[in-house]
């Protein structure tokens, strides 16, 4: 039985009085929508440059995460934001009535659940890949290609993050696996092993 078309208002009027799987809420009621409007690749090449932004522009994250920022002028900052990247249609509605909903901290995340989501959907793994600066688009496409040969060549979503705090190298996570090659990680190691010592 095909699924019942939604309208935006109720589509993303997703009520709960606990915080985990919030996003996976809003990113499903995204995931029916976009797959209705026949628009998935749109609302996920919008999200993953929303997501992009939030991880490399600070004052994006402090507006996402202000809880003294009203949510007219949160909602109002936003969509200045969406309209200046070119980001309209679903996803500029999509993050108005999130951040109406008082949810704007959450966007990220919402973006994440969508994106991984739509990879599962596709037989797609997603790699969790995190610089203490932001990879250029080669830098994506070199390791993209490195993580493929590695998974046996199954196709690999890359969701990039920045954290200045692991110094340099790289932390890569897919599913279960782990490979961490930080600056961060290893002065820790280090620092373990000269107490080993001492």
């Amino acid at each position: 039985m095909p699924a019942r078309r939604r309208g935006l208002g109720e589509a993303f009027d997703v009520s709960t009085s606990a915080t985990s799987g919030v996003a996976g809420r809003y990113a499903s009621a995204l995931f029916e929508l976009a797959d209705n409007a026949k628009s998935l690749d749109q609302v996920a090449q919008d999200l993953t440059a929303f997501r992009k932004m939030a991880n490399e522009s600070p004052e994006l994250s402090r507006l996402l995460a202000s809880p003294v920022i009203g949510r007219d002028a949160q909602s109002k900052a936003l969509l200045a934001v969406l309209d200046a990247a070119g980001i309209k249609g679903l996803t500029r509605s999509f993050v108005g009535t999130v951040a109406a909903n008082g949810r704007a901290r959450d966007l990220v995340a919402m973006a994440s659940a969508f994106l991984a989501e739509l990879a599962s959907r596709r037989g797609e793994s997603t790699a969790t890949v995190t610089s203490a600066v932001p990879l250029s688009p080669q830098q994506l496409e070199q390791l993209g290609g490195a993580l493929r040969s590695v998974l046996g060549g199954a196709k690999v979503s890359i969701d990039a993050r920045v954290e200045p705090e692991i110094l340099g190298g790289l932390v890569v996570k897919v599913g279960s696996r782990l490979f961490d090659s930080s600056i961060r990680s290893k002065l820790q190691r280090l620092q373990l092993a000269m107490k080993g010592v001492a």
